[in-house]
């Protein structure tokens, strides 16, 4: 943080990496885990790790609870041979670094890995940028204020001493592109890391194409369906307008995850509404809802009172219930939601 003093939470960070970084440089045998349905943060931060770490003679997985493996956007990804299926994942493995994950929940299956870790004596570093996290390893890397784990993961590179070349660079990336909306929502440093990225060799629109702008035409046939249903309450979120949209079973058939966690993108652009909500139903009666807001709303605060949890300005749950009733519980949220300065 050039030309600024450093903060406690600044000390922290660093400690934590430091304490990180040596582990690994004498480790053997390390594990990486994603959240289930990893996106290009969680993976290509698990990735680029696994791949410095197997250069220095380490054993390495990669692994995520669901599904059986990386969506097809990701797989563009170097280090996919270092992904395994969850039923391969040992019991009890001596370390486990898990990634931009912010509670053991969203491990899935592979939740009672940490358990199983941890009463072996092995280590379980948790590296993420939740506010919400809840510090379920015995190390943690956690910092809010980073835009993506994926900066997070390049500082502990550097504290390896590790070359951070094109393969790992691609993945680091990916993730920091996708998870700043195409760096929207990036900092001065996030953009200075991203040109470092950039002349390590990775080319921006390689990367993003797959990620980011590549969707079947059955895309376009949902999303006709589903915008066209889509509702504006002007008067919800304490006045600041909410909209919202649902994608059902019939609407979603023959799609991929990715093809319906891009609608939140779409429907979060309506200019009179500060919140955006779009609700996925996954299996009958099991929904997946994603958040988000433009600027003063805390949906992190929202999703948390309807049982998830993330950003200030992108969040999530899961709700098994009537979208309906979904819809009711967000209202009532959004009328108590803490306002940002």
């Amino acid at each position: 943080m050039s030309g600024q003093s450093e903060t406690a939470g600044d000390t922290d960070v660093a400690a934590a990496l430091s304490g990180v970084a040596r582990l690994l440089e004498t480790a053997r045998d390390v594990t990486l885990f994603a959240h289930v349905h990893p996106d290009a943060d969680a993976l290509g931060s698990a990735l680029a790790l696994a791949t410095v770490l197997r250069r220095r003679g380490t054993t390495v997985r990669v692994s995520f609870g669901t599904p059986d493996e990386p969506p097809p956007s990701l797989r563009v990804l170097d280090g996919q041979e270092f992904v395994v299926s969850a039923d391969e994942v040992p019991a009890a493995v001596p370390l486990l670094v898990v990634l931009d994950t912010g509670s053991l929940q969203r491990l899935g299956k592979l939740a009672d890995r940490v358990e199983g870790a941890i009463a072996a004596g092995g280590e379980v570093v948790v590296i993420d940028h939740h506010v919400a996290n809840t510090r379920f390893g015995t190390r943690h890397v956690i910092d809010d204020r980073a835009e993506a784990t994926a900066l997070l993961v390049l500082r502990l590179m550097d504290e390896m001493g590790a070359t951070v070349d094109l393969e790992p660079a691609r993945c680091l990336y990916a993730g920091l592109v996708t998870d700043t909306r195409s760096f929207r929502n990036a900092g001065p440093g996030a953009h200075r890391v991203a040109a470092r990225l950039i002349e390590a060799g990775v080319e921006p629109e390689s990367v993003t194409r797959c990620l980011m702008d590549t969707h079947p035409f059955g895309w376009l046939e949902m999303l006709a369906s589903v915008l066209g249903k889509a509702q504006l309450e002007s008067s919800a979120a304490r006045g600041l307008g909410f909209v919202h949209a649902t994608v059902g079973l019939a609407e979603s058939d023959g799609l991929r995850g990715e093809e319906l966690d891009s609608v939140i993108d779409v429907v979060r652009t309506t200019a009179e509404a500060e919140v955006a909500a779009v609700l996925k139903e996954m299996t009958p009666g099991h929904w997946s809802v994603s958040l988000r807001a433009d600027s003063r709303v805390d949906v992190g605060w929202v999703a948390a009172e309807c049982g998830g949890g993330g950003h200030r300005l992108a969040s999530g749950f899961t709700a098994d219930d009537s979208a309906a009733d979904i819809l009711a519980a967000l209202r009532a949220a959004l009328s108590r939601a803490p306002l940002l300065d």
